[in-house]
């Protein structure tokens, strides 16, 4: 561990888990399987399990705040906990916390496709065709991932998707190891549902 992340755990504590990455990514996948390993998780429940997500959004509502609020103070109770934070907030995160994130990586036609269904089903359409859509998604995560990769405070640790899906057991002692925790990977592996992989490129 870099003699700078050694002061910052000593000054800020253990890490907040963050599970991030674009809207329909797998990020309650992730968060389920952290579930299921025995990590503890900050969500309030206020977003019931639907159609599009079976087994439930595991999120906090205060955190689509985080752009607005100017005391992010809350968030020191999620030090050593995991917490859902969408990629279009991670920028928000406050200096005075050190974060492990879990970055997952979809493919983006796939992302598309998962959104587009999710919107039909609320009587919606996007006004942006899905080429721009894709070049948005590729310019945000660029900027995304340059952030973690250069502010102390994160570390990063990325998922792909599909890789998840397939091969899980492996995926989540690569989660174990990049945490440092004694997550129960067998249970992890088990929360994996194959059968919710329902839009693909």
């Amino acid at each position: 561990m870099a003699l700078q992340q050694v002061i910052r755990r000593w000054r800020y504590g253990p890490p907040i888990v963050v599970v991030s990455g674009l809207p329909r990514s797998g990020t309650s996948m992730a968060m389920r399987m952290l579930q299921a390993g025995g990590m503890p998780l900050v969500v309030d429940g206020v977003r019931a399990a639907d159609e599009d997500n079976p087994v439930g959004y595991f999120e906090v509502e205060r955190v689509k705040d985080l752009g607005r609020e100017t005391d992010r103070t809350w968030l020191r109770a999620a030090r050593g906990k995991a917490i859902k934070v969408v990629s279009s907030l991670i920028e928000h995160l406050p200096e005075d916390n050190n974060y492990a994130v879990l970055f997952l990586n979809r493919n983006l036609r796939e992302v598309l496709a998962s959104q587009a269904k999710m919107l039909a089903r609320r009587g919606e359409t996007s006004a942006t065709s899905d080429e721009r859509l894709l070049e948005l998604f590729q310019a945000h995560l660029g900027r995304v991932k340059a952030l973690l990769g250069t502010r102390p405070r994160f570390r990063l640790c990325e998922l792909e998707y599909q890789k998840v899906v397939a091969e899980p057991r492996a995926e989540a002692e690569r989660i174990r190891a990049f945490l440092g925790r004694p997550l129960d990977v067998e249970a992890m592996t088990r929360a994996v549902d194959p059968s919710l992989h329902r839009n693909r490129a």
